[in-house]
């Protein structure tokens, strides 16, 4: 097994172990004590450190190894920490987080790709919704969940904002997870259906105001089905 895959699979570990809570902020970790756990060299030890600051999930020192740091000093955007949540316990909370985020962000994005989207982007988000219309009626949820995630990154790419745009990989770890975490209906519900197809037709015919209005009316729909 290469070096890198071994530094990937221990840092999934740590970083898991963190997030849920089962190394609390306060704790400490040692370079020695990775290796002897999990049977790795110096050189993967060493690179699992450096993932785990830039994460900021550690924070290294002298002659006392690396010190776990509190949730506020995490890189809460990045797609491993995301995903870590998801799988642990705090996954609620953590869904709820990511669903607010969207509910604030995405209509404007949809507004925004309604303003400024190139033809291509706007025929090719018709043609995803119409063929997630198709997968979503059919039941076939990972295919339909590819699409989602595609439909979804092309809005906030084609938004104009490059803060929306840099959020594409956070709305599509939301997706996968609650497809994944069994949190999805076995067919996606008709109005969710209906408003992807009213977004795509918005943005494609230039009408920020109901581009805005459909998406809200989409993640507004996720929202309540995760409260309920």
């Amino acid at each position: 097994m290469s070096a890198t895959v071994l530094h990937s699979s221990v840092t999934d570990v740590l970083g898991h172990r963190i997030t849920a809570g089962h190394l609390p902020a306060g704790s400490t970790l040692t370079l020695d004590g990775i290796g002897t756990e999990f049977g790795v060299s110096r050189t993967v030890t060493r690179e699992t450190m450096r993932q785990l600051e830039a994460l900021g999930l550690v924070r290294s020192g002298r002659r006392i190894g690396l010190v776990v740091l509190p949730e506020q000093d995490w890189n809460v955007y990045d797609a491993r920490i995301i995903r870590w949540r998801l799988a642990g316990p705090g996954r609620d909370a953590q869904l709820r987080s990511l669903t607010e985020l969207r509910c604030a962000v995405e209509p404007l994005a949809a507004a925004g790709a309604a303003r400024h989207a190139t033809p291509e982007a706007r025929t090719e988000l018709v043609e995803l919704a119409a063929r997630m219309r198709e997968l979503g009626e059919a039941g076939r949820l990972e295919e339909f969940l590819v699409l989602d995630i595609r439909l979804h990154a092309l809005l906030l790419r084609s938004s104009g904002n490059e803060m929306f745009a840099a959020l594409h990989e956070v709305v599509g770890e939301v997706l996968a997870g609650r497809t994944h975490l069994g949190l999805m209906p076995q067919a996606p519900v008709a109005e969710a259906l209906d408003e992807h197809e009213a977004v795509a037709r918005a943005v494609a015919a230039g009408d920020a105001a109901e581009a805005e209005r459909a998406m809200a009316a989409l993640v507004g729909e996720v929202r309540a089905a995760l409260t309920a």
